[in-house]
């Protein structure tokens, strides 16, 4: 009875600290790169500025934003962001973390998971959130780029946004998107293995265990895939942004039809390039936001396990001599038989006295040793 409470103490305090640290990283990690994520949605939906014709690209945007948005631009949809992704990494890191385990306990050695493991692992935790929070993260998307759209009524806020979503274009609105952001998972699918295989090999370079790598090494893991997923899966967030985007404008057809009009027309007007458009804007911001996210969760969550007790740290609390009583009744045990045995020897030793003349040490010794 006591290791089922333990175990689920343990799980629940697993949960808190997968989604607390998932939770607390994801804010973070989103707040520090806002303008770059306002910069790279707007040029996946439009494209180049107009006049664009030298210099940076990020340099530039940021000026035109504070120009004619004011500071406030560079943090739209900072809100929703946020929002989303309390759930979003919340959601995932429990999930991923859970599934690893099941997959641990069908037959796994228990120290590495394969690489086709991990996957399955990333893809359901990425299945999961894609779904639960979709909806905020087409609401960030319109308010991101609602300033670049002169004509369009906008809208004041994230509820205001909401609300016209239904209201205009109902549940289906909410889910713009939805089919890029599932196979969006392929990202996830190779990121997270590849994190895990490179953290085990540094700790193995480093000698040690991948639970004590330093901050600056969850950097260098983190870093590398996250740039070799997002080279590998950037054309699925052009389509992703677009389809979301179109519905803001009233009174206006949607330009796309559906996933496959989508890249056909991308494909058409601009080439493999338009697939690629904000993609270095992209790794400038998803970099550093990998690094913040994967390094502040293993930090956050090696702190959680620290200060959240477990089951048996609860137990050990509430009953304070558990252990010293059993430790009581082990020795009072011991040296009840060791009276007994020096009663029988004693027995023995008066009933037969030749025996006692012939080994007239033995025992004494026993006795002696005994006590």
């Amino acid at each position: 009875m006591s290791g089922g409470a333990g175990g689920t103490s343990r799980s629940t305090r697993d949960l808190i600290c997968n989604a607390g640290a998932g939770a607390a990283a994801g804010s973070i990690a989103a707040t520090f790169v806002c303008p770059l994520d306002v910069i790279k949605t707007r040029l996946q939906v439009h494209g180049l500025p107009s006049g664009q014709s030298g210099g940076s690209i990020i340099i530039t945007s940021l000026q035109s934003i504070m120009r004619s948005e004011g500071f406030r631009g560079m943090y739209r949809g900072l809100s929703p962001t946020i929002v989303a992704l309390l759930p979003n990494w919340a959601v995932y890191f429990t999930v991923y973390e859970h599934l690893k385990g099941l997959l641990h306990s069908d037959g796994d050695d228990g120290h590495q998971l394969s690489f086709g493991a991990n996957m399955l692992a990333a893809a359901g935790a990425g299945a999961s959130t894609a779904i639960a929070t979709n909806p905020l993260w087409v609401v960030k998307t319109r308010l991101q780029t609602q300033g670049m759209r002169p004509g369009v009524v906008p809208y004041t806020g994230m509820v205001s946004a909401f609300t016209r979503i239904v209201r205009e274009e109902g549940i289906r609105g909410l889910y713009s998107g939805i089919i890029p952001s599932l196979v969006g998972i392929s990202h996830v699918a190779i990121q997270f293995p590849a994190y895990e295989r490179l953290k085990s090999y540094i700790a193995k370079r480093e000698n040690t265990t991948v639970d004590k790598l330093s901050p600056g090494h969850l950097a260098i893991a983190s870093s590398l895939s996250k740039v070799t997923a997002s080279v590998m899966t950037y054309p699925h967030e052009v389509v992703r942004s677009r389809l979301q985007e179109q519905g803001q404008a009233r009174n206006i057809a949607p330009q796309y039809s559906g996933v496959m009009d989508c890249i056909k027309k991308v494909f058409r007007k601009e080439g493999v390039p338009g697939f690629y458009r904000g993609c270095a804007t992209n790794l400038l911001r998803t970099t550093p936001s990998a690094v913040i996210t994967f390094t502040s969760y293993e930090m956050i969550h090696r702190f959680l396990l620290r200060v959240i007790p477990s089951g048996e740290d609860k137990y050990s609390e509430t009953h304070p001599n558990s252990n010293s009583n059993s430790h009581v009744k082990a020795q009072k045990a011991n040296i009840d038989d060791a009276n007994e045995v020096r009663d029988s020897d004693i027995q023995q030793s008066q009933s037969q006295p030749s025996k006692q003349t012939s080994f007239p040490l033995g025992n004494k010794e026993r006795l002696t040793s005994r006590h």
